[in-house]
């Protein structure tokens, strides 16, 4: 399998402060990744890296074999083989559009319609995204008067309407209740298991929102990776608690994962 990710002594420098410090990690093609850390860690920061819209400061990212910075890459001719789901797409999407409207204008790499007309081909695949993720009954509906966890879906439809090879999920269970976490985790299940689907990367703070069929781990803190490959093998309760810094103890039931602190003496 090729890489689609691959970091080498990545480091990113802000006022003097490493974001990530001299990281090195690579995904590969299929595979389903999970990066988990506390606030902070520069969990966001490695996901902008893999988006293209971050360069590091220090050390060599390629993305889908494009060396970010290098001679040659054309930035904009990568992102659409990027897919990006999360809370600064979702504040760059009008309000007013419909959910239909919301997920077309992904094809022309817009965020709001303008004059294009767009192929009776680009609609029936908005559809057939948008009803995968439980949204077809809601495609004349105004974006912005969506719940969360339906702007969260309809999110995930956008990213996928170019046919990523890489889609990046940033916290995507961030702000639903449990109702709409499990439905959400229900369905990326489903995406991280279908052979078709791109390799993934999603951000989060909570095992609870590992869905099953991520395959992969990593785990930062303070910029620096901790701990990275099968979760089977790597999300313990050890690695857990160095990477919050504090005792927790994980649990697998079945094919989901929780972690809990221990009691106070």
């Amino acid at each position: 399998m090729s890489d689609v990710l691959e970091l080498v002594d990545v480091s990113v420098v802000r006022d003097g402060r490493a974001l990530v410090d001299e990281v090195s990690w690579s995904v590969k093609e299929g595979e389903r990744w999970v990066i988990l850390g506390p606030n902070g860690a520069g969990k966001t920061t490695l996901l902008n890296i893999a988006s293209s819209y971050l360069f590091p400061t220090n050390g060599t990212a390629h993305i889908l074999g494009e060396r970010l910075g290098g001679v040659g890459t054309d930035v904009f001719e990568l992102r659409p083989r990027i897919g990006m789901a999360g809370i600064a797409m979702a504040e760059k999407l009008p309000k007013r559009q419909t959910v239909l409207q919301t997920v077309l204008t992904a094809a022309y790499g817009m965020t709001a319609t303008w004059h294009e007309d767009y192929d009776p081909v680009d609609e029936e695949r908005a559809k057939a995204f948008l009803d995968r993720l439980g949204m077809n009954e809601y495609l004349d509906r105004k974006f912005g008067t969506l719940s969360e966890g339906e702007r969260k879906r309809t999110l995930i439809a956008r990213a996928m309407m170019t046919d990523p090879e890489l889609l990046l999920l940033d916290e995507p269970a961030a702000g639903l209740d449990l109702g709409g976490r499990e439905d959400l985790v229900r369905r990326l299940g489903r995406l991280a298991r279908d052979p078709y689907a791109p390799s993934m990367i999603m951000v989060t703070h909570h095992v609870e929102e590992i869905a099953p069929g991520f395959t992969h781990v990593l785990m930062i803190r303070q910029g620096k990776v901790l701990a990275a490959g099968p979760v089977e093998t790597e999300l313990t309760s050890r690695n857990l608690s160095l990477c919050f810094g504090l005792p927790l103890v994980v649990e697998r039931v079945a094919d989901r994962w929780t972690a809990h602190g221990l009691p106070l003496n």
